[in-house]
């Protein structure tokens, strides 16, 4: 930003105040990239009575077989103590694992150390999350991802990140928004700005930094469109959900060129061929800057990979998995590699953008300051009441939230 520091940007932790911790699982097994494991691994470990069932829950501090929970909000599952429990599996949910993995989580939470159930409380259609990520030096990796589906915040690089949802309340109401900011940010665009237009800019512009997240503000209309326009590009490759799925031209599609074999253990790059090898097993074209794509430091297809082939302890349940890879795991990382690929394509576009943010039409935090808009109240800091529904509490009593 010429003229402008890039320390006086505001933060995106005050821009969207309230924020949740990641999630904390505790435990490996609940979480895995297919269903059908999971539910393997529920049917194993309730089959197990005793000292065999203890083992294999990896107890911790915060769940043994013996805690009682509340149910997670939304989700139908057991709220006795585990050591009783010969239900069947809870049906597993789509859950955003670090960076651009989908993978499946069992909603139980007595499996789950720390479940964040105010997270819970607010997902489903209308909601979207922007997750912040590890801050590396010297890196021009995202701040910042969108996901549609809850994310557990994990940071590839072990640091923890915070989940910010768009919406404080179910069905996509109430903005997470400093109090006063879209009405001030409407008034200076001259039309008006809603949440979605804020995550989408923020997608577009949004900088790391040792303090945080920070978001650089423009008063100038056509610099605020042409960005909000790129952050819903942004935004589609990321949070894909249920829409149409993402394509490269016909000639830069990846394909399977050469069969996977049934257990790939190792994945690596041929440059000269762009192609992505998975032991003898060969996709092509994979442009050089999706293999290269990291978040935190971590490239990103090497961790899908290793989240999917990496040894898993005997006699765990997190050893119960696919005997060979299956097929919707290839689509999964064709369509990867495609979001990286076209994801890449558009950071021209974006430090462009950056660069465009003139010092006589950006919007500081000092400024927001004297607009009265920040510091934002604490209330604004905190998760909403919600108090219209009951919630099953520990042992099955009922209590209203």
């Amino acid at each position: 930003m010429p003229g402008v520091t890039h320390d006086e940007a505001p933060l995106l932790a005050d821009l969207m105040p309230w924020s949740v911790a990641p999630l904390r699982t505790g435990r490996g097994w609940p979480m895995g990239p297919d269903a059908a494991s999971l539910r393997a691994r529920w049917d194993a470990f309730v089959r197990a009575d005793g000292a065999g069932r203890d083992r294999l829950l990896s107890p911790s501090r915060s769940r043994t077989l013996h805690t009682s929970v509340a149910q997670l909000p939304g989700h139908r599952a057991g709220t006795g103590p585990l050591a009783d429990e010969t239900g069947r599996c809870p049906e597993p949910v789509r859950v955003l694992h670090g960076p651009f993995d989908e993978q499946w989580l069992i909603p139980d939470h007595r499996l789950i150390d720390a479940a964040r159930p105010e997270l819970w409380r607010v997902a489903g259609e209308g909601q979207l999350f922007l997750v912040e990520q590890g801050h590396v030096a010297g890196s021009a990796e995202p701040a910042v991802l969108a996901s549609a589906v809850l994310p557990d915040g994990r940071s590839p690089a072990g640091r923890p990140g915070r989940i910010r949802p768009l919406f404080r309340r179910p069905g996509g109401l109430e903005p997470n928004v400093a109090p006063g900011l879209l009405r001030h940010l409407s008034d200076l665009l001259g039309h008006d700005v809603d949440a979605g237009d804020l995550l989408a800019w923020t997608l577009a512009v949004a900088d790391a930094s040792a303090a945080g997240c920070r978001v650089p503000l423009t008063s100038d209309a056509e610099v605020w469109a042409r960005g909000t326009d790129l952050g819903r590009r942004v935004l589609r490759l990321q949070a894909r959900g249920d829409g149409p799925r993402p394509k490269l031209p016909g000639g830069r599609r990846p394909y399977v060129r050469a069969p996977l074999p049934a257990r790939p253990s190792v994945l690596s790059y041929d440059a000269d061929e762009e192609a992505l090898r998975l032991d003898g097993g060969r996709i092509s074209p994979v442009p050089r800057e999706a293999w290269e794509f990291e978040v935190s430091g971590v490239r990103v297809l090497d961790l899908w990979f290793a989240r999917r082939t990496e040894p898993a302890e005997p006699g765990t349940l997190e050893a119960i998995r696919p005997t060979t890879w299956p097929q919707a795991w290839t689509s999964e990382l064709l369509e990867l590699i495609t979001v990286l690929a076209l994801l890449h394509e558009l950071e021209p576009r974006q430090r462009e953008l950056r660069f465009s943010l003139a010092d006589s039409s950006a919007i500081t935090a000092d400024e927001l300051g004297k607009a009265g808009i920040l510091p934002v109240p604490a209330a604004s800091r905190r998760p909403a009441s919600v108090l219209d529904h009951h919630e099953e509490g520990p042992g099955g009593q009922f209590a209203l939230i």
